[in-house]
């Protein structure tokens, strides 16, 4: 295992010296929170691939692979589905909007009036979303090192939290950019063919495994619909995405290199079904579904293929950590902080107390995180919370906002407190991992979103106004200021 060691250290050390770099590129409260929003096609469509598809997508991928066969799939798929509708449909006129959170956007459309209710919500989801990714290295260390639990998350944790606390988005983004390079080359070019071959070719697969591996619907019609709920309407509002589309340069990069990256996930979901599926004719009795990606790595890899591979899973687990850890801050200083002190706007000659804030929340969220994830033990249950909380309490409000012009503030707010108390009343009483709490929760927001709406004035027409002017991208957005120290600088490809 020496050489899968080197592999894996020097990976390691990249990440961390990657971190140094972003640090000197972000000197500016847009160059830390959202790369300048100069990010090229290129560049936005690796680092867009490589938040969504995280240790969930990639371990979590395969072990349903090996549970249901390439019906597995499905809640890979349903991301990639997700992020296909926010490019083609509203990633344009989410990054003209210019602003650095979902908490802004609905203040511009509702006129200022549900930010911090719609931040506590957020910053819960992003919370539990960074938790469930930093849990994920225990098992990964574990394999390369036969490391402890805690201090596993200790480690892994503290590398994504250095590196996000240097450089900010940049830093995140250039390891996110490596990160994506690490799994296509590991998950997609090495191991799905490798795991194929040795499993006999598909021919031999269909021989040894029931039928019902290889139907597209078998992990059943209820489980594909609630991931559709979840997963593709949670890929439409998550503070952690949006905070990439707003690093777009312009409308074409956000909606062409979101596509592109969309359609690579559902590549990965195939991919990911696909070795689990082999893995379970080559080991038909694991204890536990999610044992087959690192079964398989460990025995049927060869000695630095097998470093890369593990590697790629590291990368997988933290490109979304680093991604939910800087939404996580963002929200919890610029949404809920700021507001708290009064301080909704900086000026543009505060921008360096601007970075340093932020960066102090980046360290104060991360070490939140890790202690968080030492206490939890399950991953699907603290990812079921945030997705339940975030579809449940947000989906209707902005939604409602960007395609319903009759909705008002005190729908949103409405719907936001109802849907969220709903989805946390209702996993109480049918279990976290019930379906019905988003089912319920999301009918009782929409229901409380256009009835209050209805029962009470519409919106100001200066604010929808102001609205469709930020929209078309004709207004002067917060952030111009900070621009200046960075305009001479190309943008990133």
């Amino acid at each position: 295992m020496a050489v899968d060691y080197l592999v894996i250290v020097v990976y390691l050390a990249g990440m961390l010296a990657m971190g140094w770099w972003g640090m000197r590129r972000a000197r500016s409260k847009s160059e830390f929170l959202v790369a300048g929003r100069r990010l090229g096609p290129a560049m936005y469509s690796g680092t867009m691939a490589a938040i969504v598809l995280g240790g969930a997508s990639t371990i979590g991928g395969v072990g349903l692979g090996y549970q249901y066969g390439l019906s597995g799939a499905w809640m890979v798929f349903t991301i990639g589905l997700g992020l296909l509708a926010l490019s083609v449909f509203f990633s344009a006129r989410i990054a003209r909007l210019k602003v650095y959170t979902v908490s802004e956007m609905l203040d511009l459309r509702y006129g200022g009036r549900a930010g911090v209710i719609s931040g506590l919500v957020m910053w819960a989801y992003t919370l539990m979303l960074a938790v469930t990714s930093t849990i994920a290295y225990a098992t990964i260390f574990d394999v390369l090192f036969d490391m402890n639990r805690t201090l596993a998350i200790v480690l892994g944790g503290s590398i994504v939290v250095a590196y996000s606390t240097l450089g900010g988005m940049w830093s995140i983004t250039l390891t996110d950019m490596v990160q994506f390079v690490v799994k296509t080359i590991g998950v997609l070019l090495l191991l799905l063919p490798i795991a194929v071959v040795k499993a006999g070719g598909f021919a031999e697969m269909k021989a040894q495994l029931p039928t019902e591996y290889f139907d597209p619907l078998g992990i059943g019609g209820e489980t594909i619909f609630t991931y559709v709920l979840i997963y593709t309407f949670g890929m439409l509002i998550g503070q952690d995405i949006w905070q990439r589309v707003f690093t777009a340069r312009g409308d074409r990069t956000a909606r062409w290199g979101g596509t592109v990256a969309g359609t690579y996930c559902l590549a990965y979901a195939v991919a990911g079904a696909v070795i689990g599926t082999a893995a379970k004719v080559l080991y038909p009795k694991l204890a536990s579904p999610d044992d087959a990606f690192a079964t398989i790595v460990k025995d049927e890899l060869p000695i630095g293929v097998r470093g890369l591979v593990l590697a790629a899973a590291l990368a997988a687990v933290m490109s979304t950590s680093s991604g939910a850890l800087i939404a996580c801050a963002t929200v919890a200083n610029n949404d809920i902080w700021s507001r708290l002190r009064g301080v909704v706007r900086p000026d543009g000659d505060r921008q360096h107390d601007e970075v340093k804030g932020n960066r102090a929340f980046i360290l104060m969220m991360g070490l939140a995180v890790i202690a968080t994830a030492i206490a939890l033990n399950d991953v699907v249950q603290a990812l079921t919370v945030a997705y339940n909380l975030l579809v449940g309490g947000l989906l209707v409000p902005i939604l409602g906002g960007l395609l319903w012009k009759r909705g008002t503030a005190q729908g949103a707010l409405a719907s936001v407190a109802v849907g969220g108390l709903a989805v946390i009343g209702l996993m109480a009483a049918y279990g976290i991992l019930a379906n019905e709490p988003v089912y319920y929760g999301l009918l009782a927001s929409l229901a409380a979103y256009v009835a209050v709406s209805l029962a009470t004035r519409p919106t100001d027409a200066a604010v929808l106004a102001a609205w469709r002017e930020r929209l078309a991208g004709r207004a002067p957005a917060h952030d111009n200021a900070s621009e200046t120290v960075s305009e001479q600088v190309p943008a990133a490809q």
